[in-house]
């Protein structure tokens, strides 16, 4: 039985060996890696699953400023171990990591990814069409979803890092 779960402090190790397995070396050169270097997730806003002995997939959000959209969501990285894809672990974790933010009261949540993947959570490149990532990124792959009201409609400027500095 797989279970979907808030991130825990014991998650911390498995789920870095479960980051390099799925994304390698490679995953620290993105721009998102640049937003979240250095930076704790939103607070109650990481979340795992795991099939009762393994961690086998990881989500987090973290706090960003949209440009002139205000306070916003960066989602990623959104990892699951290969031999679950296809199984909704993906999609599991996306549902549960959405629900809590807009419960909490987020207005947006942004991503890098798969544009065709994303669009059955209701992700597009329009929200983002005005905004800018810090270093390299591909546009087509820049994504946003309002959660409340239309609040990345129009707005401009470069994503900025604003969540709670790690130790």
């Amino acid at each position: 039985m797989i279970v979907f779960d808030r991130e825990q402090a014991s998650h911390h190790t498995p789920r870095e060996q479960l980051l390099d397995r799925v994304m390698g070396a490679e995953r620290f050169k993105k721009s998102s890696e640049l937003l979240r270097a250095g930076r704790l997730p939103a607070d109650g806003m990481a979340f795992v699953a795991h099939d009762g002995r393994h961690l086998i997939g990881t989500v987090r959000l973290w706090h960003v400023v949209a440009g002139t959209a205000g306070p916003a969501l960066l989602l990623g990285p959104l990892a699951v171990e290969k031999a679950y894809n296809g199984s909704g672990v993906g999609a599991g974790l996306m549902y549960a990591a959405l629900n809590a933010a807009q419960i909490a009261g987020h207005r947006a949540v942004l991503l890098v990814g798969d544009p065709d993947y994303y669009a059955r959570f209701g992700f597009t490149a329009d929200p983002a069409s005005g905004l800018l990532m810090p270093g390299h990124f591909d546009r087509h792959r820049f994504l946003g979803i309002n959660l409340r009201d239309d609040i990345l409609g129009g707005t401009s400027g470069i994503l900025q890092a604003t969540g709670q500095k790690s130790h």
